[in-house]
This record gives C-alpha cells, sequence and structure tokens, in this order.
C-alpha cells in the first residue's frame, strides 16, 4: 500500500528544510532538531481539566512527571489512569514532546495520564529508563488516593521506546516486580534489541525512521550488546507472556519495528493474553506525532484511547 499523502508530505518538507537523519547527529543536535519540529508537525493542544507538573523519588534522585485530568472530569472524581512513556529511542523526548498526545489520550479515555520524563540515553543507558518507569509505577499506585485515581485500574502505555518500556512494566508488574496494570497501550513498539527482522531491511532511508537511525538509538541506549537479549530490554525475548496485562498494539507498515511489534502481538495471544492489534499499513513510524499533516494520527490516537476506556468500562 502507497504512504499516506500526508506522510508524504511531511518527509518532502523535511528534505526541503535540509533536516539531516538523526543518525548523523550528537544526542544534543538530535534532541535541539526533534524539539523544533514540533510546533510545525502537531495540531494545537487540546484543553485538560487539571495539569500538573510533579515528581516521584528515584533511583537516582526525582523524576519529572506530568499529570493530567481529562476536560469535563470533576475535581473530586477518582478516574483511572494511565502511566504514559514517550517515545525517542531512550535517547529523545520529553514531557513537552508528547503533551499533546498526552492530552488527547487523557480526553477520549476520560481518564487521568501521568507521563513520565524518565532518565536519557546515553548519559544514562539501560536499565536507568526501566528503573525510573517502574518508580513512576509504584508512586501513582501508592498514592492513588492523594492523586484521586482508582488503583484497580492502572494502566501503562507508551509510543516507540515508550512502547518497549510499558511493555516491561506490564510483565514486571505479572511477576510482582511492579505494581499491578490491568492493561498495556504499545503504539509502534519496540520489543527486540537485536534488529535482526526483515523489516530492518526494508526501510533503509527516505523516512523518519530507518534501520540505521534505529541501531543508532539501540546502541546508545545498550551500548553492551550482551545486554540487549535480556527481557527487560528485549520484552520479545521473555520466557512467557501468559498473564500479562490484556494489550492494544498499533504497528506501521512502514517502519523498521513492525515485525517486531506484529509478532509481540502474536505473542501476547498465544500466550492466552487479550489483546487488539491495529496495523496501519500506509503509516509511518511516528506518525501519531504529526497530526497536523497527517489527519489519521488523530483517529489513531482517539482508537488507542477508546480500546482504553472499553477495557475499563469491563469490555
Amino acid at each position: 500500500m502507497p504512504l499516506d499523502p500526508g506522510a508524504v508530505t511531511v518527509l518532502n518538507l523535511m528534505k526541503e528544510l535540509g533536516r539531516p537523519p538523526l543518525h548523523t547527529l550528537s544526542p544534543a543536535e538530535a534532541r535541539e532538531a526533534t524539539a523544533k519540529s514540533r510546533a510545525v508537525m502537531q495540531p494545537e493542544p487540546e484543553p485538560v481539566a487539571e495539569l500538573e507538573d510533579l515528581t516521584c523519588p528515584g533511583p537516582l534522585g526525582p523524576v519529572k512527571l506530568r499529570r493530567y485530568r481529562a476536560v469535563g472530569t470533576q475535581a473530586s472524581e477518582v478516574l483511572p489512569c494511565l502511566l504514559y512513556l514517550h517515545g525517542g529511542g531512550w535517547v529523545i523526548g520529553d514531557l513537552d514532546s508528547h503533551d499533546q498526545m498526552c492530552r488527547v489520550l487523557a480526553n477520549a479515555a476520560r481518564c487521568c495520564v501521568v507521563a513520565v520524563d524518565y532518565r536519557m540515553a546515553p548519559e544514562h543507558v539501560y536499565p536507568a529508563a526501566v528503573d525510573d518507569c517502574a518508580a513512576a509505577l509504584r508512586f501513582v499506585a501508592e498514592n492513588a488516593g492523594r492523586l484521586r485515581i482508582d488503583a484497580n485500574r492502572i494502566a501503562v502505555g507508551g509510543d516507540s521506546a515508550g512502547g518497549n518500556l510499558a511493555a516491561v512494566l506490564a510483565i514486571m508488574a505479572r511477576d510482582g516486580a511492579a505494581p499491578k496494570v490491568g492493561f498495556q497501550l504499545l503504539l509502534y513498539p519496540a520489543t527486540d534489541m537485536a534488529g535482526e527482522r526483515p523489516a530492518y531491511q526494508r526501510f533503509t532511508e527516505n523516512l523518519v525512521l530507518t534501520d540505521k537511525t534505529m541501531r543508532w538509538f539501540i546502541d546508545h541506549y545498550t551500548p553492551d550488546a550482551a545486554r540487549r537479549l535480556e527481557w527487560q530490554a528485549s520484552p520479545l525475548r521473555v520466557p512467557s507472556l501468559k498473564g500479562v496485562a490484556s494489550a492494544f498494539v498499533m504497528t506501521a507498515g512502514y517502519d523498521p519495528l513492525v515485525d517486531e511489534g506484529l509478532e509481540y502481538a502474536k505473542r501476547l495471544e498465544a500466550d492466552g493474553v487479550r489483546v487488539t492489534s491495529v496495523y496501519m499499513a500506509d503509516q509511518m513510524h511516528a506518525f501519531l506525532g504529526m497530526g497536523k499533516f497527517i489527519p489519521a494520527a488523530d483517529l489513531a490516537l482517539r482508537q488507542a484511547a477508546l480500546s482504553l476506556a472499553h477495557h475499563w468500562a469491563g469490555g
């Protein structure tokens, strides 16, 4: 299927602006380049009922969080909660990069979203991000009353690298190493650091994420190649997914991560986990953050949110 016309426009715009591939930049330069593109790519942020920046205790000091409550909810209302972990290859991204997406998810799922500003590589390599996200999940569960959230309706979610971290947290929760979660929202997740699947050979140029860019991210996040085979880095390599939280897995057709994302959804199903798998054949990696040019981004994000709401409603 041809690439979505809006995605083609995005790629052409990047060429016109002369933006170099991220893997040719330093991490600091990559962060600056992607931060500059937000206003160009993302729609205006939706209003929410409440927004608060806060922190939780982390392994090496406070971890920044941002809490959103859905528009139309009352201040005293106890809401379900989505702990959201941003994408960016464990190297780029922050609370601001995914602010617009978190607002949509909060409003569309009528919930509280708590976004996590976990530590970035290469300054902090694996498993620093896992440790910070686990600390945030514990904080949310232990402070549910103060945060006005339902401790029995906590989900984890994220896109790309954030989807990787959410999948890891769901396994940790099953094993008792993290608080219980009932749902995992995985948006074009990275599930295997080996980078050996055929999609890596199919998508080598002229996309936001190519095989070279993904390997650049992996090299920064897991410089010790042997540790890439640990399931906390590559959740697809966990011996069994039996008993993990129900899942929504979205994959994109033009994405080096598509094969491992589809395989993860199949593994979940094979291990008896309820899973909804949505394959966006004409989309590329990171399209959810390009809503100004790709109308399907809003539709896809709301579909994910509604799947989460349906789960919380007992569906």
